[in-house]
């Protein structure tokens, strides 16, 4: 079990793959992280913004932690608006 609420039916190839993708990180954050966020908006990203969603996802898991959660400054490359995007859905989680 992946996690994922989100039915897979419907969904094209590749959001498929990326939603798989968001859920086996490796590291249990990073799943609940970019899961829950591709659960809540993966099926409404445009073309555009699953590329940018794919280059978040090469980053290593410590990395990428590491950023969302403040340790470390986040690369002015890589504070793309899906980047801000996951971090707002959860500030809007967590705030509720």
């Amino acid at each position: 079990m992946s996690g994922s609420t989100l039915s897979t039916s419907g969904l094209d190839v590749r959001r498929k793959r990326i939603l798989f993708r968001c859920w086996h990180r490796g590291m249990k954050e990073m799943d609940l992280l970019l899961g829950r966020f591709a659960d809540a908006r993966l099926s409404s990203l445009s073309e555009g913004e699953l590329d940018t969603l794919e280059d978040l996802m090469e980053i290593g898991d410590q990395e990428l932690f590491s950023w969302m959660s403040g340790r470390k400054p986040v690369p002015k490359d890589m504070e793309t608006e899906i980047y801000r995007d996951i971090l707002s859905f959860h500030e809007t989680k967590t705030t509720r």
